[in-house]
Parts: C-alpha cells; sequence; structure tokens
C-alpha cells in the first residue's frame, strides 16, 4: 500500500463546501492535506454556511445542464459517508393554483417524480393539509444541513490527520513547493477572470405552527420559494438569484418576497419567528458548472454556484483523480 509520505503535501486554499470536499477526497488517497482559511472556523464566513444544503439532482436539472443531475446522484452517499446527517425525506414541489401550469411544465421536463394528490400530499406533509391540490414528489433527493455537516467533517478530516490553519491569508508563493489547491471563491476572481458573483438571499425562521419533513419548492413564475426544514421547527427560506457581487445584508424587498411568498404556502409562517437573515455571494462560470483548472502546481477548484453541496463530492473525487493522474485536466 502507498505511504503518506510517498503522496507529498497537498495544501488546500478554503474551509468551504469545496475546500473541506476537496481536502476529504485527498486525504482518502494518502495526501498529507493543509487546510488554509482566513477565518476562524471551518466554512463558516461566505456562501457555504448559508446554503440550503438540497441535494437534489433531479430538481435542480429542471434549469441546468445535464451534469448536474449525472454527477449529483453521488452526493447523499458521499455526505453520508463522511460524517452528515443526511435527511432522505424527498422533495416536494408544488405551486399555487393560479400557478398550475408551472407545476406542469416543471414535470415535463423532470424525470424521478411521482404525481401525489391532496390525500397523498395532506399523509406526506400534515401541516399543508388542504394547502394544495396535487404536487409532484422526488423521493431519490436528500437534504443536508451546512451548519451540523461541514463541522463534522472538518472535525472528521482533523481526527484523520488533515490539519487545519486559520486565520492565515496565505499566498502561493508562501506555500512552495507543496501541489495547491485553490477553493476560494469568488476571492480567486483576480486569476480566473471568468468568474462572477451571483448573490443569494435567505431567512432563517423557527415556526411553532407549522412543522415540514422534507424540502419544499414552491413554484412562481416570478421567483420560486424553496423551504427547508432544520431541527428546533427552523424552516430555511431561499433564495434570491441577483447578478451581484454585493455581500452586504439582506435588502427589505427580498425578505418581504420571501416571506410573503412563504404565507402563501400557509398563512401560519405569518407567525413564525426571524432567527437569521443572511446573504451569500455564490461563484459562478458562464455555463453554471465547476470547473478544475490547472496552472503550474495550482488547481484551482471553483464555480459551485448554487451546485456546492450536490457537486463538490462529484468533483473532489475527479481532482483526487487528476492529482494522481488518472484523469486529463478540465479546463
Amino acid at each position: 500500500m502507498t505511504s503518506l509520505n510517498d503522496r507529498g503535501d497537498v495544501a488546500v486554499l478554503g474551509a468551504g463546501v469545496a475546500g473541506l470536499t476537496a481536502a476529504a477526497a485527498l486525504a482518502a488517497r494518502h495526501y498529507q492535506v493543509t487546510v488554509y482559511d482566513q477565518g476562524e472556523q471551518a466554512g463558516r464566513a461566505g456562501c457555504s454556511w448559508w446554503a440550503g444544503g438540497m441535494l437534489a439532482p433531479y430538481c435542480e436539472a429542471v434549469t441546468a445542464e445535464r451534469e448536474v443531475l449525472q454527477q449529483g446522484r453521488l452526493a447523499a452517499d458521499w455526505w453520508s459517508a463522511h460524517g452528515a446527517d443526511v435527511w432522505r425525506a424527498g422533495t416536494l414541489v408544488l405551486a399555487q393554483a393560479r400557478d398550475r401550469t408551472e407545476l406542469d411544465d416543471f414535470a415535463r421536463r423532470s424525470e424521478g417524480c411521482q404525481w401525489l394528490d391532496a390525500e397523498a400530499l395532506a399523509a406526506m406533509e400534515p401541516d399543508l393539509a388542504g394547502r394544495a391540490t396535487r404536487g409532484l414528489w422526488y423521493p431519490d433527493e436528500a437534504h443536508v444541513d451546512p451548519r451540523q455537516c461541514l463541522p463534522a467533517l472538518a472535525a472528521r478530516l482533523e481526527a484523520g490527520g488533515v490539519r487545519f490553519a486559520f486565520g492565515q491569508a496565505v499566498q502561493a508563493e508562501d506555500l512552495e513547493p507543496r501541489q495547491l489547491v485553490d477553493c476560494r471563491g469568488l476571492a480567486a476572481r483576480s486569476v480566473l477572470p471568468g468568474l462572477r458573483g451571483v448573490r443569494g438571499e435567505m431567512l432563517l425562521i423557527r415556526s411553532h405552527d407549522v412543522r415540514l419533513h422534507r424540502p419544499i419548492r414552491l413554484l412562481h413564475p416570478r421567483m420560486p420559494l424553496y423551504l427547508i426544514p432544520r431541527r428546533d421547527g427552523l424552516i430555511m427560506l431561499g433564495a434570491t438569484t441577483v447578478e451581484s457581487d454585493h455581500a452586504g445584508p439582506v435588502t427589505l424587498r427580498s425578505a418581504m418576497e420571501l416571506l410573503g411568498l412563504a404565507m402563501t404556502l400557509h398563512p401560519a409562517l405569518g407567525e413564525a419567528e426571524i432567527v437569521e437573515l443572511g446573504a451569500g455571494v455564490r461563484p459562478a462560470f458562464s455555463d453554471h458548472l465547476p470547473k478544475l483548472i490547472r496552472r503550474g502546481r495550482t488547481t484551482f477548484f471553483n464555480g459551485l454556484y448554487r451546485h456546492g453541496y450536490l457537486l463538490s463530492p462529484w468533483y473532489a473525487e475527479r481532482l483526487a483523480d487528476q492529482m494522481e493522474g488518472t484523469e486529463g485536466l478540465v479546463a
């Protein structure tokens, strides 16, 4: 068996979802990995912390490239094998009666779904009984809570020998002669000209009246909404998609739109408590697919867009394959 020392050292820049999944895949191939991050905690800063954590390849593929479906099927099992609590209750897609054509169109453009009538919907989500006459269920989809799975993955990596250096803004020249994996998201934009920011705003609420058991996607012609259950009655509401790299606080307009749409699903959500509001800026390339780009001794792993938790496992494993020389590099 190849020893640790035979693989050599790799420095991973960034401790978000891309950096941690890359570190996990490389450590499994017996590289000695050190993760560097300017923050003080793995995954705490940026869009990784504010992501929904949906592992929904079938739903996402409706508006994305086919690769999202093909590559995203790995995600739930990968996260489960790396210490995450994976909720495997599928996804429900609903629409208001006036938007029923949106639901029909969503069904035509997707696969892996089942039509449910009002009775079946009520059995699946009792607190939504009477709120919809029909919907789509994607039983093979899942979700994770980023605020559980990222710290769990970091702890697992550290216990396995991966080193973490927090509070450090290092440069590539400081780390010679190691191989580098740059997972800094938008911070790498100066050397990846095609990278841009897409802002997403989210709200975390706590409802004492409405309990959900799986993510709900509420279709709307202007701004679809997702509601993702967390523990202790928490529900994540998201998300806007704004072509902007502004990472400031959530705007009043966005908060009102997200809350207003949530109340169309169930008026009782109007009594929910607002726990947190936050915004993240997703790094994206023009085709909205991640890329592995090799330049000298540095491989850039970037452009996860809104598919961070869904696609990072597949790309992290391909990154490890490439470091071993078993595949050509993705340009």
